[in-house]
């Protein structure tokens, strides 16, 4: 019986995650095609993605991204995103290990410190409900300037690490380790703001899908 209830978790899991994606539409990008729920929200150019409106999550829902471009591609086990980015408010976001709308890990990277705003500038972690911040407090504000920055994400589903560099410098704000999803998709976007992205390059080892962070 529990054999079975696990099944049908994975199956249901799965299906939600299908549903979402048919809902959406894909932008033609970084020669690649990526997942959104709201074309119009994006803007693309040569080599560039733009978003250009921001929203709060639903009230009364679990405070959580929902402006992501979600790359379209097996899930990955082990994946580096290098990326230029641009805010155009106080920051931007990476997604990676997402299984679905309700599972997944991000990095907020923002000009302020974690001190200040402890949700801001860190390692988030979303598994059915509210983020859950991941990371060290220490480490300053990652994106001091509106300036274009280079900006590495490094993840390793075996051992469970990621970190990010930012202008390749490391800050413990950006590090975090998750060993509950080992493997997913990867996606750019916001939490609530809206900015740039260009030159993203992805690369990695893939996957089929499969059972829940397995």
């Amino acid at each position: 019986m529990a054999l079975y209830n696990s099944r049908m978790k994975s199956i249901l899991l799965a299906a939600c995650s299908v549903c979402l994606l048919m809902g959406a539409e894909s932008l033609n990008v970084f020669g690649q095609k990526w997942i959104v729920q709201n074309p119009s929200d994006w803007v693309v150019g040569d080599n560039l993605l733009q978003l250009k409106v921001s929203a709060e999550p639903p009230a009364g829902q679990p405070r959580r991204p929902t402006r992501i471009a979600l790359l379209d591609s097996k899930p990955y086990t082990k994946v580096t995103i290098d990326a230029e980015i641009k805010r155009n408010g106080r920051s931007l976001i990476f997604v990676y290990a997402w299984q679905d709308d309700a599972h997944y890990n991000y990095a907020h990277i923002s000009v302020d410190n974690a001190v200040a705003q402890n949700v801001h500038n860190g390692m988030f972690h979303i598994f059915g409900g509210e983020r859950v911040r991941m990371s060290s407090l220490e480490g300053p504000g990652s994106l001091p300037t509106q300036d274009w920055t280079p900006v590495r994400l490094v993840f390793d589903g075996e051992s469970g690490r990621c970190y990010v560099e930012v202008n390749g410098k490391r800050n413990p704000s950006l590090e975090a380790v998750d060993l509950s999803l080992r493997w997913g998709r990867v996606g750019l976007g916001s939490f609530d703001e809206t900015g740039d992205f260009r030159n993203v390059k992805v690369s990695g080892e893939t996957r089929e899908p499969g059972q829940l962070g397995r």
